[in-house]
């Protein structure tokens, strides 16, 4: 069976960079009058948008069953509370690290740019365009407060309300407390339970298969909506933030994941990419780290030679918990919008929205945009407008698709590192890679 990670990326490549120069193309003969505003509209509205939205459901479709089964089956595999209690100390350190260094890069940077400065002018402007879907997400944020609360859900008292309202960390405790009892039963009582969770990643893995079939098409329709909506105009006005985020990204991605590859995962840089470069690509045109999911599982297991117990256990927690690009988007754009609002943070402030970044980073859904709500929470702290959200939704997907990247990027990192040390741990008939 094709792999989901074996689409070429090539072929993903061309669907993101057609669908982006035709929509600024559409928007630039529409902004000059050459083309009616209808047509495009329309092609946007009924064509676009739906085909990129059925793609992403399509992808969305077998994820949270495939938390649930992988996590189950990873600590089943593991053997035991040594194992999994070893391991997962290791990746929650890992993730808190990693995400402590991708959120101070953010700080630093907008510290030293300040982008928010530049935008003060564009702030009414952007706030009248934005202002109503930025109440919306604002809304949606309000009903799922982020506090004491939020870890008490953890433990759902009835866990498929969980699956229904999409609650990861709720899902991701479940299917650990799972695996956990198929340790503690005899084999033979527990085979049943785990011939069944290895047939849901099965089939998992031919939906996510068909979904990326049609992946090239369905990226290009995604982009062309956004860009004939908003072209490059709104890029350059927001250009400062736009460069202070995909710097610190990039930073990240290619000077402190690749150091963490080497001296902790014990691999080339070189070698990591090229073998990731392929899920990469799928994270960058799905915006989302649950989506990729079983592409990265498979590409671990295959092309990085991480043990089949490890990635099953690491990746779901990390597509959960561990987003480092996020954390540094939310950094610079707290900071930004502060900025833009002309309220000055000082250090004791910004360490405590660095910290308020991790954990809201560390309990976010893994979806397109789901930081934006969160952002709001955060800036309501230090009495900035949590409408000023508002200001940023416009450049959101470009910044959504480049941070779900380093996002999965980093998962990956994160299986490496784990698998570097467990080799010689494996239990006794564990699964092969």
């Amino acid at each position: 069976m094709a792999a989901a990670h074996t689409v070429p990326h090539t072929r993903i490549l061309f669907g993101l960079i057609g669908g982006a120069a035709l929509g600024c193309l559409a928007n630039a003969l529409v902004s000059k009058g050459v083309v009616p505003a209808g047509p495009v509209d329309w092609v946007v509205k009924y064509l676009a948008r739906p085909v990129g939205a059925v793609f992403l459901n399509l992808l969305f479709l077998p994820i949270l069953p495939l938390v649930f089964a992988s996590l189950a089956l990873g600590v089943s595999r593991l053997g035991g509370t040594g194992n999994v209690g070893r391991i997962g100390a290791k990746t929650i350190l890992y993730f808190l690290i990693t995400t402590a260094l991708a959120a101070a890069i953010g700080l630093t940077l907008v510290n030293l740019i300040e982008p928010g400065t530049a935008a003060r002018d564009l702030r009414d402007g952007l706030m009248a365009e934005y202002g109503k879907e930025a109440e919306e997400k604002l809304a949606t944020a309000k009903k799922k407060e982020f506090g004491v609360q939020t870890f008490v859900n953890v433990v759902p008292a009835n866990p498929l309300v969980a699956f229904v309202e999409k609650d990861m960390l709720a899902i991701v405790f479940t299917g650990l407390l799972v695996g956990f009892a198929l340790t503690r039963i005899e084999p033979a009582r527990a085979a049943p339970l785990v011939a069944v969770l290895e047939g849901v990643n099965q089939v998992t893995e031919v939906i996510v298969r068909w979904a990326m079939a049609v992946a090239p098409y369905a990226v290009f329709a995604l982009l062309f909506s956004t860009t004939a909506k908003l072209g490059y105009t709104l890029l350059f006005s927001l250009g400062a933030f736009v460069l202070t985020v995909l710097g610190g990204l990039a930073l990240h991605l290619f000077v402190v994941l690749p150091l963490l590859v080497k001296f902790l995962g014990g691999m080339s840089p070189t070698e990591f990419f090229t073998k990731a470069r392929g899920t990469m690509v799928t994270a960058f045109s799905t915006s989302s780290s649950s989506a990729t999911l079983p592409t990265a599982i498979r590409c671990a297991e295959e092309d990085l030679n991480v043990p089949r117990e490890v990635s099953n256990f690491v990746l779901p927690l990390s597509a959960s918990m561990n987003h480092n690009g996020t954390a540094l988007f939310e950094a610079v754009t707290v900071l930004f919008l502060a900025q833009a609002f002309g309220i000055h943070l000082n250090p004791e402030q910004q360490l405590v929205a660095l910290v308020l970044c991790i954990l809201t980073a560390s309990g976010m859904a893994g979806v397109p945009g789901g930081s934006l709500p969160l952002i709001g929470l955060i800036l309501v702290q230090f009495d900035v407008p949590a409408g000023g959200i508002a200001l940023v939704i416009g450049v959101d997907r470009l910044l959504d698709m480049c941070r779900t990247m380093v996002n999965v990027t980093a998962d990956l990192t994160t299986a490496v590192f784990v698998a570097r040390g467990e080799r010689g741990h494996a239990p006794a008939g564990a699964a092969k890679p």
